[in-house]
């Protein structure tokens, strides 16, 4: 295969010839994949040039993925000995993240344009290999690229309302990087433009970053100095278990000696989650709109003005899927360089600025949520038939499990009652996967009878909506993993939500009897 994008449909593999990121096959949320090594070939007869390409010959996918793997990976190149000391101290769960890096924006050679360029990194990395140095390289470009999405086209300012945003970095092996921004106005007079500081960490928890910035940002008014032990006590503390806290003692000059207490929230799941400004954006049936088009896999961009916004609402929609996972493009927020990607014929999760609104020509099969303010309306393009998705008793009992919400009043009491909503509905609808998982002899791969699980469904507008719901890559991948396992006593949320389905209807006959 050449060295290109690629996407899959039906189990086929296409390349895109350097346009668009895909996400691997896998249980992992992608924002962009980078690809170790070489660099991308160049266009044909069609001229494709600028700056699609030289971004996408730096960043690009070649994962193919096979049902049964038949060919061992090549083995990696052999790390310095502290680089390797490092990785493995990171794998153990030592460390809440690997780098911080502060992007700030350096002026252009046209008048009023800026170009950003990392002026901070914690810690330096040493004993890299050439290899190693490049991709290194690459990761800290795309990086700069994230942390300011608009482009180059930029005024100083003298206000700037300060936002935490993320995005994800997945790499050809499926091993992904979080990466949490923060952009403000850094300290000085006179207009100036902002900086962005972003923290690199394997853990997916959003939450927990945002108060690691808030204490960055304390340090940063003081003194660039004054981040780096912060810093460097907090590399060396150990990530908390679910609902578990770790305190990190900081000196700060005239306050003396803080200790910052970190908690991990109890549902590991949905940490790197906050369904409040979804449901801000959004009502719940306009929610439930748009969960339809996402669980049938389709093409959905969202827009609005704020980074903050688009990445917290493509996380929070993503969530509602579970215990399935998106396994298409997902980009929370698609740099302007990357606008291409809007073309793409297979499905993807995308936020866009609104202010590219202009940029999006493609609108046939493709669902547009506008989660803006001073929005006409929420879907400026849809295909049309997003309700009538779902069947119509479910879609009553999803609303009716959905108002608790508004008297929530923690965001991890308001996660639980969103995802157990939509949970509920999937515990509903195919909670009876297990009994048509047929297994042999000890240790063979079990099978799953696909037509018997819909056939066995008494409800016509559900055996209908589970028909086509089997038909999706984050179905077929489920399976997988299922027929996968071995025989017995099965672990998860959502097993034990449909234990509990079950016995429900079993007192409920009981009752009636």
């Amino acid at each position: 295969m050449s060295n290109g994008v690629t996407w899959r449909r039906k189990g086929r593999v296409v390349d895109l010839r350097n346009r668009w990121s895909e996400q691997p096959r896998g249980p992992i949320i992608s924002d962009i994949s980078v690809k170790h090594g070489s660099s991308a070939p160049g266009e044909g007869a069609d001229g494709q040039q600028g700056v699609v390409k030289r971004f996408s010959a730096l960043f690009t996918s070649l994962r193919k993925i096979k049902r049964d793997r038949t060919k061992d990976p090549e083995p990696p190149e052999p790390l310095g000995p502290l680089v390797e000391d490092r990785q493995q101290r990171y794998a153990s769960g030592q460390y809440f993240f690997e780098y911080l890096v502060v992007v700030g924006l350096k002026k252009g050679r046209d008048e009023g344009s800026y170009e950003p360029q990392i002026s901070y990194q914690f810690p330096k990395r040493d004993g890299m290999g050439r290899s190693q140095r490049e991709e290194e390289e690459k990761i800290l470009k795309a990086i700069t690229l994230f942390c300011f999405p608009e482009g180059i086209n930029w005024a100083p300012l003298t206000e700037y309302h300060s936002e935490t945003f993320s995005f994800v970095l997945t790499e050809i092996d499926g091993s992904r990087r979080n990466g949490y921004c923060r952009r403000l106005l850094p300290g000085g007079k006179g207009a100036r433009p902002p900086e962005a500081y972003c923290i690199i960490s394997r853990v997916a928890c959003f939450g927990l970053f945002s108060k690691i910035f808030d204490e960055v940002e304390k340090r940063r008014q003081i003194s660039m100095a004054m981040i780096y032990p912060f810093m460097q006590k907090l590399r060396e503390a150990a990530f908390p278990a679910p609902g578990n806290t770790v305190e990190i003692k900081s000196f700060i000059p005239e306050s003396g000696t803080e200790i910052i207490r970190l908690t991990r929230p109890l549902d590991s799941w949905l940490e790197h989650v906050d369904f409040n400004v979804l449901f801000q954006c959004l009502s719940e049936e306009e929610v439930l709109l748009v969960f339809s088009a996402a669980v049938l896999e389709r093409r959905i961009i969202f827009m609005a003005d704020e980074l903050s916004t688009l990445s917290q609402v493509l996380h929070a929609v993503a969530a509602l899927l579970y215990p399935f996972t998106w396994q298409h493009t997902f980009i929370s927020i698609v740099p302007k360089i990357l606008m291409d990607v809007v073309m793409a014929p297979t499905p993807y999760l995308l936020g866009v600025q609104k202010s590219l609104l202009g940029q999006i020509h493609d609108t046939i099969d493709l669902l547009v949520v506008d989660l803006s303010e001073e929005k006409k309306e929420t879907f400026p393009y849809s295909i049309g038939d997003e309700k009538s998705i779902l069947p119509p008793k479910i879609q009553t009992e999803i609303l009716d499990a959905l108002r608790p919400r508004k008297q929530a009043s923690t965001v991890e009491e308001l996660n639980r009652v969103v995802s157990e909503a939509f949970l509920q509905f999937f515990v509903k609808t195919v909670g009876h996967y297990g009994s048509f998982v047929r297994r042999g002899s000890s240790g063979e791969r079990g099978v799953f009878e696909k037509r018997g699980f819909y056939k066995s469904i008494e409800s016509k507008s559900i055996r209908h909506f589970v028909k086509k719901f089997i038909q999706t890559q984050m179905f077929d991948l489920f399976i997988q993993e299922v027929e996968q396992q071995q025989p017995g006593p099965q672990q998860g949320v959502f097993h034990s939500k449909i234990l509990e389905f079950h016995e429900k209807r079993k007192r409920d006959k009981a009752r009636k009897h």
